[in-house]
C-alpha cells in the first residue's frame, strides 16, 4: 500500500521510520512526549464520536456484583459470564452469603466459566474480606480493592471506573495493551507499565470509556491478525499509516 492519502493531512501523523519501529512494538524514542499526547487526545475524541455509547460489557447492578463478575471473567468471555452471574446472584446475592456459600456448590455454578476452582477460592475469599474488613461493602480505593483475593489492577480499576465512575487508572486487557501499542500510545507489552504509559499521554477524563472504545474498536475493525486499515476511521491517526502491505494470501498486512 502506498502513502496514506490522508498521512500528509495530519500534523500529528509520524515519519515512516518511526511508524515502522512502533508497528513491531519498539518505538524509536525519537517522537516528543506532547506529539504522543496530543494524539492521544486525537484519538480519544475520535472514538468518542465513533463510539459514543460504549459501556462494560458485564451485565451488573451493584459494584459488588461487578466485582465478582470480573474476578469470573478471567479467561473467559463476557457472555459466558452474563449467563451464569443471574444464577449466582439468586443464590448468593451479598458478600455474606457468598462468603459462606457452599464450596462444591458455588463451583458447580461457575463451572462453565472456566478456573472455577481458582475461581472459588479467591470468590469466597474476596467476600470474606469485604465481610471482616469492609462492613461488607466494597471499598473505593485502588489500594484497598488489590488487597482482595483474587483482584488486580485490571479489576479493580474495572469496579473503580465503571461500578462507581472514579477514574483512577486505565482497564488494559488484551484488546486494550494490542491497540495501544498500534496507535504508538505505549511500547510496553506488560499491563501494568502499558497502564502507565496510558495514564500518561490520555486525558483522565477519557481513563475509564476509553478501554471500552478500544475493544469496541478491536473486535470492529482493528483485529489481531487482520486490521482493517483501509475502513478504519482513525487510519490518519494510526502510526502504522503509510507502511507497505506484505504481500500474502489475501493481500493484507
Amino acid at each position: 500500500m502506498g502513502k496514506s492519502r490522508r498521512s500528509g493531512q495530519n500534523p500529528l501523523y509520524r515519519s515512516r521510520p518511526d511508524a515502522v519501529a512502533e508497528s513491531r512494538g519498539r518505538p524509536s524514542g525519537r517522537e516528543p512526549a506532547r506529539v504522543r499526547a496530543e494524539r492521544a487526545e486525537a484519538i480519544c475524541r475520535r472514538l468518542a464520536d465513533l463510539y459514543p455509547d460504549s459501556r462494560c460489557s458485564l451485565d451488573f447492578r451493584s459494584p459488588f456484583e461487578l466485582l465478582i463478575a470480573t474476578i469470573l471473567s478471567a479467561q473467559c468471555t463476557d457472555k459466558r459470564v452474563n449467563l451464569v452471574t443471574p444464577v449466582l446472584f439468586a443464590r448468593w446475592p451479598d458478600p455474606v452469603r457468598m462468603a459462606a456459600a457452599d464450596g462444591d456448590q458455588l463451583e458447580e455454578v461457575i463451572h462453565s466459566t472456566g478456573f472455577f476452582r481458582s475461581k472459588a477460592r479467591n470468590i469466597r475469599g474476596c467476600c470474606q474480606r469485604l465481610v471482616d474488613r469492609h462492613g461488607g461493602q466494597v471499598p473505593e480505593t485502588l489500594a484497598a480493592l488489590v488487597a482482595l483475593p483474587g483482584v488486580g489492577r485490571k479489576t479493580a480499576n474495572v469496579v473503580l471506573g465503571s461500578g462507581m465512575g472514579r477514574a483512577e487508572g486505565v482497564v488494559v486487557d488484551t484488546h486494550v495493551g494490542r491497540l495501544s501499542r498500534r496507535l504508538g500510545l505505549t511500547r510496553n507489552t506488560d499491563a501494568v507499565r502499558a497502564e502507565r504509559d496510558l495514564m500518561a499521554v490520555v486525558p483522565r477524563p477519557h481513563w475509564v470509556d476509553l478501554s471500552h472504545r478500544l475493544i469496541e474498536h478491536g473486535r470492529g475493525v482493528c483485529a489481531a491478525r487482520k486490521p482493517r486499515c483501509g475502513a478504519c476511521p482513525i487510519e490518519d491517526l494510526c502510526p502504522r499509516v503509510g507502511l507497505p502491505r506484505t504481500p500474502g494470501k489475501n493481500g493484507g498486512r
